[in-house]
């Protein structure tokens, strides 16, 4: 399968002061793939949000390369990675972050009309994603007026509006109740499997671990495992 994301021999190190400094992660390597759903697993403060928050450009490594749909982005001046991010990479919270102002349809063009996209346009666009997620009937409402499993639905169809070519995923399901999060985890494993974007899920929820094509393991700020689910899954 095509790469989305390769990583090789990262490092990144944060200063604590006083010329010292702190490394968080170590020379760290791996690949993300188009079509399947990856899974960054481990134990909190291992490093794993920061890891994907160099994945995709949010985050610049202390040393080694990043590479995104076959573009070098560890060198891109902050403009560029900004234009990059919004053009191949769709992000989705745990806490939703949803404009409590705006209605579903306008949350989820947000993405389109940052880059500059009509707002009539955008909202066409977003309306028809959110009807396919079930969300027909609550375009215009706003999140206030929303279940959790619902905005998370507003959140979903916000990373899938531009057509990205990367989905990253923070705890998507650490909000939800279990029959929420697995509806949601059906969405994700569509958007990779049937139409072939890379998705990155990092999760503490090993209610979900079985919707996985790979999982990483994270230990001490390096991965210490690539994982078939069936095999990670037996092995906790």
């Amino acid at each position: 399968m095509t790469e989305a994301v390769s990583i090789e021999h990262i490092n990144k190190d944060f200063s604590i002061g006083d010329g010292r400094s702190n490394r968080v992660i170590h020379d760290v390597s791996c690949t993300v793939r188009m079509g399947e759903l990856t899974m960054l697993v481990g134990p909190s403060g291992c490093g794993k949000t920061t890891l994907i928050s160099i994945m995709s450009g949010i985050l610049t490594p202390t040393g080694g390369t990043v590479t995104v749909m076959g573009t070098e982005i560890t060198d891109l001046s902050d403009r560029r990675k900004v234009i990059f991010r919004r053009e191949h990479i769709g992000f989705i919270f745990q806490q939703f972050n949803l404009l409590p102002a705006l209605t579903a349809v306008e949350n989820a063009a947000l993405p389109l009309i940052a880059g500059g996209i009509p707002m009539k346009e955008a909202a066409v666009k977003s309306a028809n994603i959110l009807e396919t997620l079930g969300m027909g009937e609550h375009l215009h409402k706003q999140p206030r007026q929303l279940s959790g499993g619902q905005q998370q639905r507003v959140a979903i169809a916000r990373a899938l509006v531009h057509d990205p070519d990367l989905i990253v995923c923070d705890e998507p399901t650490a909000s939800l109740d279990a029959k929420t999060g697995q509806s949601v985890m059906e969405i994700l494993r569509s958007a990779a499997n049937d139409h072939q974007r890379a998705v990155l899920v990092v999760t503490h929820d090993n209610r979900i671990y079985h919707f996985a094509d790979r999982i990483l393991e994270m230990s001490d700020g390096t991965i210490i495992g690539d994982h078939k689910p069936e095999d990670y899954i037996h092995k906790e």
